[in-house]
């Protein structure tokens, strides 16, 4: 009888608590090794690779592909013998297993009290596992439980399907067609199945979703779409689910939005001369090889700021302004997974040099979407540069926990007074938006003007 050690999904950022299964490294019956990637799993703040705790064979994935799990939910099962043949589907555990609550996780994580649990199904009253653990037998008074450390182990005999009552409340359907099903916003109770088990196909699904279009439902009666939404089964119309990046980015916007009382101010700013000391950076031995724009310029220019205005570099908490006497450096970053905001820890320790590096290994990292959730905790200022896009200027949300934000428009030759005359200039509008609460017009003004000062003349660096 092979012993199994179950893997819980662990807290791998602050306070997280849920996360979805993007896509399995290993599969059924694959021999992995202490700290092998098994898993690729999508938080709110990034995807991250986590490594196996165990090693041995993998004897069952318990959760799909593209499902979302609560923290301390088990995800797949390693043991030392050929893998146990797939559960049937059962209906979720009535309360926790009290074996998978002592299991060790990941250092640095551990599931909630009441954790293990799995999410419902979209469309069902019960929650159920395609391949759940039911939970054990309650311990009997006596001895005290084996010492933590130890990694939980399971009989796979024990990984079984549930009662029969449960089966036949079940609607049957493969994982893909589950997912599809939640995709569309379909209840599988609704579908009549056709497959030789009594289980709902993917054709099922899809001629369900064809008369859903056409107006009626299965019976013939005709089916109403949503009140008011003109788009109810309408062809034309795609429908994004709302998660991971997306997801936490517009409940922080909102949250920024309207708690904290935004205001912002413009200034043009004449760069001729940042434009010309990026040049010579690039053509300098010392950056050969580094990646050189006007936005490393910019980046010092804030720390720079921020050091002469130090409380546009803080944090409100309502009892008290948190005042941060070092430099975070957030970049906004356009990722194919949606806006990030990593960040440069102790920018203002960076030389120019080291800046650059900085900011060159922050930008591939976010564009391959490897940025991890400690990348993007504890910012203190945020630079985001819609220049890149060829956008003259913009009023920019402060990212939570901050009380600014300077947006970087695009630098390009426009006509400039200069002693009298009118000459072509290479010039920028830079926006920043700040929070009222901390900051008054008189400081963010400071701010702006000191940022402006050394676009206008980066030699007031060396002073």
């Amino acid at each position: 009888m092979s012993e199994l050690s179950l893997f819980t999904l662990p807290d791998v950022g602050e306070g997280l608590t849920e996360a979805e299964i993007v896509s399995w490294k290993v599969r059924l019956g694959d021999t992995v090794a202490v700290n092998d990637v098994i898993v690729e799993i999508e938080t709110a703040k990034s995807i991250v690779e986590l490594p196996s705790p165990y090693a041995g064979m993998v004897a069952q994935l318990m959760v799909a592909e593209g499902d979302t799990v609560e923290v301390g939910t088990p995800i797949i099962a390693i043991g030392s013998d050929a893998p146990a043949a797939p559960a049937a589907p059962t209906a979720a555990p009535a309360g926790p297993d009290p074996e998978a609550q002592d299991m060790k996780p990941l250092v640095g994580s551990g599931p909630k009290a009441d954790a293990v649990k799995r999410r419902p199904r979209a469309g069902s009253g019960t929650a159920v596992v395609a391949h759940a653990v039911p939970a054990a037998a309650p311990p009997a008074a006596g001895p005290a439980p084996a010492a933590a450390s130890a990694p939980a182990q399971v009989p796979a005999s024990n990984i079984t399907g549930g009662g029969t009552a449960a089966k036949a409340s079940r609607v049957l359907a493969k994982p893909p067609v589950r997912k599809a099903a939640k995709d569309l916003g379909i209840d599988l109770a609704d579908v009549s199945p056709t497959g030789p088990r009594g289980e709902v196909t993917k054709k099922d699904l899809l001629s369900h979703q064809d008369q859903r279009t056409a107006g009626r439902d299965g019976t013939g009666a005709f089916w109403a779409p949503a009140a008011g939404s003109g788009l109810a089964g309408d062809p034309r119309v795609e429908r994004i689910k709302v998660k991971g990046v997306r997801k936490a980015t517009a409940k922080a916007m909102v949250e920024s939005a309207f708690s904290a009382p935004h205001v912002s101010i413009f200034v043009d700013v004449d760069a001729s001369r940042t434009m010309e000391f990026v040049k010579r950076l690039k053509a300098s031995r010392d950056f050969e090889g580094i990646k050189v724009s006007p936005l490393l310029i910019l980046a010092k220019a804030v720390i720079w700021a921020a050091a002469r205005n130090p409380s546009v570099n803080a944090t409100w908490t309502g009892d008290e302004i948190i005042v941060k006497h070092f430099m975070n450096l957030g970049i906004a970053a356009a990722t194919p997974r949606g806006l990030m905001v990593p960040n440069i820890k102790d920018a203002q320790d960076l030389s120019l040099k080291e800046l650059a590096i900085a900011l060159n290994e922050l930008a591939t990292t976010a564009r391959a979407g490897k940025t991890q959730p400690a990348d993007m905790a504890g910012g203190s200022l945020t630079v985001t540069n819609i220049g890149a896009l060829g956008i003259d200027t913009g009023t920019p949300i402060i990212n939570p926990g901050e009380v600014a934000i300077v947006a970087f428009g695009t630098i390009k030759q426009k006509p400039w007074v200069v002693d009298g005359e009118v000459v072509p200039r290479w010039v920028t509008t830079l926006g920043g938006s700040f929070d009222h609460r901390v900051v008054d017009g008189d400081l963010s003004a400071r701010f702006m003007a000191d940022v402006a000062a050394i676009m206008e003349e980066p030699a007031l660096l060396l002073d």
